[in-house]
């Protein structure tokens, strides 16, 4: 069976990344055990070089239009060109925690406002 995350890999490889890693931060956010619908995609690629942060981004997502479609819900992108990547010493950003949205929460927040 082939997963999101490998699908998600094998469509970054056409950027050519000197680095790739990509999580399912899925287990973080109010879904089902096992789903596959939130990302955090680190690529490092000289189709960067150059480019705005909105360019790159749009580049990541035209390369994962079907997957964004179908099947992911939220995908945070870390891209960097290869000397941005040696600077922040092969770092990306840690992500967020996850701000709410299971049912006790919202029904919380219902009551408030």
């Amino acid at each position: 069976m082939t997963t999101t995350k490998s699908k998600i890999e094998a469509k970054l490889q056409s950027l050519q990344p000197q680095f790739l890693e990509v999580i399912n931060e899925s287990n973080r956010h109010n879904v089902p055990a096992g789903s596959e619908s939130h990302f955090k995609v680190t690529i490092v690629s000289t189709a960067f070089e150059n480019q705005s942060l909105v360019a790159r981004h749009r580049l990541v997502n035209a390369t994962l239009t079907h997957e964004i479609i179908r099947s992911i819900h939220a995908l945070a992108l870390h891209t960097f060109a290869p000397d941005e990547w040696q600077q922040r010493q092969h770092t990306a950003p840690a992500s967020p925690p996850c701000l709410g949205g299971s049912p006790d929460e919202v029904r919380a927040g219902a009551k408030i406002n």
